[in-house]
């Protein structure tokens, strides 16, 4: 029986015996390998109060492979960011070594955007 009364906080009463509560969250994906990710390199301008930054869209996994991913891509590049919801965001123009980068790890990608 699954104990987790977080998820349930929305359920006040049942009185049917075979009741089985369902939450909304649907499981996480399981981490495609590096050779069938098809991942873009985009250059966002949008957003950002005037500065340019890297994001890598596409990938599909689990979160924490994402952001090993992005802990990656940011220390090899020497700048900040952020990853979350399959998007990994790089401060700065770094196209041409994030491509070169995820190419050497194994990922299929190219560049997109403008």
């Amino acid at each position: 029986m699954d104990n987790d009364w977080k998820a349930r906080l929305g359920m006040v009463y049942s009185t049917n015996p075979d009741f089985q509560y369902q939450t909304d969250e649907e499981p996480e994906a399981e981490t495609l390998p590096p050779a069938q990710q098809d991942l873009r390199v985009w250059l966002d301008r949008k957003h950002r109060a005037g500065k340019v930054a890297t994001l890598v869209k596409g990938f599909v996994g689990r979160e924490e492979d994402l952001q090993t991913l992005a802990k990656l891509l940011k220390t090899k590049c020497g700048v900040g960011g952020s990853a979350k919801e399959g998007e990994i965001l790089i401060q700065g123009d770094h196209r041409d070594r994030v491509v070169e980068l995820l190419l050497k790890e194994g990922y299929k990608c190219k560049k997109a955007g403008s």
